[in-house]
Order: structure tokens, then sequence, then C-alpha cells
């Protein structure tokens, strides 16, 4: 007999509030809430009812993580009740995005503009701060003292070989972000580089030398002065903002016969003029007072500002305005070489590690083992959002409020020990690659940060250990009992060819946390159409309406998730096509449908799949492929054992 979710559903409403609600949908795994207050939703009240695994607010909407299957019956019985606006299935496919763009705030609005415009870029500024480290190494007179040379060894020649390696990205600096700002508002890419280019040409004075008085401005008509926007992140925003509302404007408004020539001809002019007639200038004074105000913080007396910094970064990626810190790390790198900024939040990272080792340790709870655990591995990497939502505000804010202090205290020594990175990007172990430059301050670095991991240890074995985790999960006393044991062998195969991403460094929390199972990711290989196959034979116990997840029940009881993307559902099918229905019976490697993996990228989103087996606690052990490595469709993807255990006696004590 199938069973009611109806008071399920009526106990979730009450808890996110029926007043509190504008619109519900849901995908294959997810209940999808727009709400009104996401502060007066109560998490851990949610987190105790039955069919909740756990919750997370992204992309705009209160996330309740029900699993496959049962997903479906709770939304169905919420959407019965009629309390409140189920919009799922409705013919206004884009109902569910307009309501969640509707409700971001000003602030969303631009964390989500400074992440898309600045993360295109970080690779290459990371892969030069690793250059100028290695060159600092190499030309280290210690390091050369070594093998008998002295720097003046080295040939003017090769230094300004190297120097291309390390000075252009941040040279041309502002032609990047004006290329990816135009990116980002949908104009063309090409046109913003040009005019990027031109910020910064060579024929323009510097603007940082003719503020230090070594070079002049060009006086255009004699009066007006013209500067080069060298090092200027904020003048290189606001140019690639006018430049690509321009062009759309113009597109829109010119003749076709003309549209090719005269678009990018008019916004390039138009452009570059209201850049250098003023509005260059007085965005360049700007962004030079907040540089001044941000270093005066950092540099406040007895580490006051660095402690400020470091505690308040939890908090920022708690409530998602972090991203603010981007822009302002690249103008402190372009401006001065260095980013201190970064060295004080990263502490963040490392105060993690010591609370959710902690937790692991002294945990009798498997289930949060497992949670703590993962989140340690993924915060190695620097992925946070595992430990945030999994560990530090799971139980109750006694492990955040370690992290905030430990973290605090960190970014405090940091600032008294004047140490600074030159580069941003890389997070915790990768971290250290941004200090190699300079022996001091990777000295310090690793002294401070290790230091961080024991404090935050410490704290945590000391008054942090939620209760919840020292409660075992109820493992039947057996020993008294005869048992027997059967272990079985099983795999599942890669749905769609590709590069195996591990589970715990996608971008959507949810999964990467392990909370809805273990599995494997694959970023697809096809820049194109995509097939898709099963993974395994089974029956298919859901098909999505849109096409973007399948759920797939084996012979022998294991339930497999294969979800084609991160936030896909949004997208109502466009991009997919399905091959089956649900209910029907496929064998491994049958054709399960396909997905545009170009038109997913075009919308924003993510085209990584994701494998999972979603009842990963009847399994004993669940071992994936080697990350970052090539699979075909139909290769091994999981290793899989099966230990069933029997009971056959107990015998008096």
């Amino acid at each position: 007999m199938a069973k009611n979710y109806e008071e399920e559903a009526k106990a979730i409403l009450k808890l996110v509030g029926e007043n509190n609600v504008d619109s519900v949908t849901h995908c294959q795994t997810r209940l999808r809430f727009v709400v009104k207050d996401r502060k007066a939703i109560d998490d851990k009240a949610l987190e105790k009812l039955p069919e909740v695994k756990g919750v997370f607010y992204g992309s705009g909407q209160y996330q309740v993580i029900i699993g496959t299957g049962v997903v479906n019956d709770v939304y169905a019985a919420i959407a019965k009740l009629g309390t409140v606006n189920a919009i799922y299935g409705k013919d206004d496919a884009d109902t569910a995005g307009k309501t969640s763009n509707e409700h971001k705030t000003v602030v969303q609005r631009l964390m989500a503009m400074l992440s898309g415009i600045f993360i295109p870029i970080i690779p290459v500024i990371a892969a030069t701060g690793l250059f100028l480290g290695l060159k600092s190494a190499a030309t280290n007179a210690q390091v050369l003292k070594l093998f008998g040379a002295v720097p003046s060894d080295i040939p003017a020649s090769l230094t300004s070989v190297i120097s291309v390696l390390t000075d252009t990205v941040f040279a041309f600096l502002p032609a990047l972000i004006v290329w990816s700002t135009f990116r980002y508002f949908k104009g063309t890419p090409i046109i913003g580089i040009v005019i990027g280019l031109m910020l910064v040409s060579p024929i323009l004075p510097n603007a940082y030398s003719v503020a230090d008085g070594s070079a002049k401005a060009i006086m255009l008509f004699g009066w007006l002065p013209v500067v080069g926007s060298q090092g200027s992140v904020l003048t290189a925003l606001v140019a690639g903002f006018i430049g690509a509302k321009l062009e759309l404007f113009f597109r829109r408004h010119m003749p076709n016969v003309l549209e090719q020539i005269l678009t990018p001809f008019l916004t390039m002019l138009v452009t570059f003029a209201i850049m250098i007639m003023g509005v260059g200038p007085i965005v360049h004074a700007i962004e030079s007072g907040m540089l001044v105000g941000v270093e005066a913080v950092i540099h406040l007396p007895f580490g006051i500002g660095g402690f400020l910094i470091g505690a308040a970064y939890p908090l920022m990626v708690l409530i998602g305005i972090h991203q603010t810190m981007i822009a302002i790390e690249t103008s402190l790198l372009a401006s001065t070489g260095l980013n201190p900024l970064i060295t004080l939040e990263a502490m963040y990272g490392f105060a993690n590690l010591g609370v959710a080792l902690a937790i692991f340790l002294r945990a009798r709870s498997n289930k949060a083992k497992a949670t703590s655990m993962g989140a340690f591995t993924s915060q190695l990497f620097g992925v946070s959002e595992p430990t945030l939502f999994g560990v530090l505000i799971r139980y109750n804010f006694r492990p955040l409020i370690v992290t905030v202090l430990t973290s605090g205290i960190g970014a405090a020594i940091l600032s008294m020990l004047n140490v600074a990175a030159n580069s941003y990007g890389l997070a915790v172990v990768p971290s250290y690659l941004m200090y190699i430059y300079n022996g001091h301050a990777l000295l310090w670095y690793t002294i401070v940060s290790l230091g961080t991991v024991v404090a935050a240890f410490v704290a945590t074995n000391a008054f942090a250990i939620p209760k919840e985790v020292l409660t075992p999960d109820g493992d039947i006393e057996t020993a008294n009992a005869v048992i027997s044991s059967t272990v079985s062998d099983n795999k599942v195969y890669a749905p769609v060819g590709g590069e195996t991403v591990a589970l715990d460094q996608v971008s959507d929390p949810v999964f990467a946390s392990g909370m809805m199972g273990e599995g494997m990711a694959i970023k697809p290989a096809e820049p194109g159409i995509n097939k898709v196959y099963a993974p395994q034979s089974g029956t298919l116990s859901v098909v999505a309406d849109t096409g973007h997840a399948y759920g797939l029940t084996t012979d022998d009881g294991m339930e497999i998730l294969v979800h084609l993307g991160i936030d896909t559902v949004n997208l109502k099918g466009a991009p997919f096509t399905v091959a089956v229905k649900a209910g029907q019976h496929v064998n491994k490697g049958d054709l399960l449908g396909t997905f545009d993996q170009a038109a997913i990228k075009k919308a924003g989103l993510d085209a990584t799949t994701i494998v999972l087996i979603t009842n990963s606690k009847s399994y004993a052990r669940i071992e994936p492929v080697a990350a970052d490595t090539t699979v075909q469709a139909g290769a091994d993807l999981l290793a899989v054992q099966r230990e069933d255990v029997k009971v056959e006696s107990v015998e008096p004590a």
C-alpha cells in the first residue's frame, strides 16, 4: 500500500510557513521553495522530520532535501493541500525562474554578477601568482648560493623572457575584466577585450606614474587630462558594463544592413569617449580611496583589523556576500602586487578543518562520522559548503562560534606579521603555493594556519561537540549473537563519457556533502549532444518530465540516481530528450535520452553529470574510479560491495 505523505507535507509547510511561501517547485531530489523570509524557517526542526535528509539555501531558493522518488510524493501532497503556489508543471516554463529572480535582493544580484565576472579569470591570476613564486624562489640569493651563483649571474635576456610569464596578466588585467564583463552582460566579448586594451594602451600614460609625478597626463584640447587605467579594476568593470549595455542598445535599434559594422564602431567609440572624458579618472579615484580604507583596516594595531576580517569571513560565506571580496582582492593585486586580504580570509578554511576533524573523532553516530569526514576531505581543497551546512550549523551554533573565533585569531596574528599572498583562487592545501615567493611569508603562513587547525580542534573538543553525534545510530547489540554474513560485489557503469570528478568537488553542496548518497561525477566530453545510457540493468523508478534526471532500481535493490547537470530543472526540459518511461525495465547500456551540453552552458549552468547510489547505507563499500580520468560511456565507474548480515541465534551471556 502506498504511503500517505499528507502529514509530512503539512509538517513541512508548517515549519517553512505557508504565508512565507511565494511558490514551491521540485526536482528529483528536493523541494524548492521561494520564500519571503529565509530567517523565519527553523532548519533544525525541519531536519528532524522523517523524510527530510537536510536543508540548504541556494540559487535564490530554500531547498528541502527529500530524496529520489519520495520527493515526488511529498510534492504531490503539498500541491493537493492547495495552500501554497505549487508551480511545477505549469504552462509558463519560466515561472519558477522569474519568481526566484524577482525576490533576489540587490546584494544577491551583486554577488551573482561579481562571481560571474571574476570566476573565469581566477585561474590565470592564480597561475601568474605561481609564476611569480617560482621566479622569486629561483632568483633568491640564498637559493642561488646553494649552487654557487648570485642573482647577477642570471642573463638579462632570461629575466626579460620570464617577465612575460609574470607580468602579462596584471599589465592587461583591465582588458580581461572588460572582456568578462561583456560576456556576463551578453555583449560580444571580442569588443569588450578591444575596449579593455584601449584603456591600457601603452600610448596612454600610466595612471600610477602620473599620480607619483614620474609621468604627465595627455592634455586633450589643452584642458582635459587623459591617462591609462592600468591596474584599475573598478574602471574596467564600469567600462564593461557601459559598453555591453550600449552594444545591446545599438543592436536593437540599428538597421540590419548596418548593424554588423556600425554597432562595434559606435560601441567602442562611445564607451572609450565616456571613460576618458571624466568617468575613468573619477572611478579610479573612488577605487583608490576604497583600497586605502581596506588596507587601513587590515593594518589596524594589535591585529584588530585582521581579527575582524578573519572572524567576519565565515559569516559572509554563510549569508552569501563573500563574493564582493574578489573585486577588492583583484584591485589589491593590480595596485600593489600583493593580496593580504585572502591571507586573512583563508584561516576560515583551516578552522573548519579542525572543527570537522574533532567531530569525526568524537562522534559515535556513523551518520555524523560520514558527514564530518566528507566535509573535512572537501575542505582540504577549499570546498567549504559541506562543512558549513553539514557540520557548523547543522547541530548547534557552537561549532560555528569556534570557527569564527579561531579564524579571527589566526588572521589577527598574520596581519601583525604582515603576511600577504601574491595571488588568489587557491584555498587550504593548495593555498601554500601563493607564498613560495617569500620564505618569511611561507614559514609564518604555515605555522599560523596549522596552529589554527589545532586551536579549532582543541576548542571544539572542549565545548562544541554536539550531543547528537555522541549518540550511536542504534546498532543492534550483537555481543552474544551468532552472526553470518554474505558478501556480494557489483558495479555501476558510466552513463556518459567524459572526465571523472570526485563527488565532493561538484558545485552543488547537497551532492558534494554526500547527503544524497555516495557516487561520482562526470564532466561530459561532447560539447554538443551527449547520449545518456543506463548505468546498470533494472527498472526505471523515476524519469523526470524535464529529462534532467533518471532513477533506476537494479534487480538486486540498488537505487541509482543519474542527475544531468546542476540546477538544470530550471531549464524545463529544453536541452533534454527522453527515450524511456518510468516503470520500464532497461538493460545496462540501453539509451535513456540525450542532452545538449552547449545549451546548458549557454544558460549559465553546469553540465556535470552526477551518479549516486541513494541507498548507500545498504552497502559496506562504494569505491569510485580515480578522479580526473577519462572514461567512456559504459566503463566502470563505481565498485560496490554489499554485506548481508544475518543473526542466526543469540547465545546466553
